[in-house]
């Protein structure tokens, strides 16, 4: 296993290739799972 071999991650690097050892959008994925949450603006208005 190393840059030679298509089936590991370093290999599919190496070819640009991707597949189940090297998801084509990694951190597209994970934002989807879990949204963002909002904050609520903390300012007092004014009297």
């Amino acid at each position: 296993m190393g840059k030679g071999d298509k089936r590991s991650k370093r290999g599919k690097i190496i070819k640009g290739s991707f597949g189940n050892s090297r998801p084509s959008r990694p951190a597209k994925d994970k934002q989807e799972e879990a949204p963002a949450k909002k904050k609520k603006s903390t300012k007092k208005a004014k009297s």
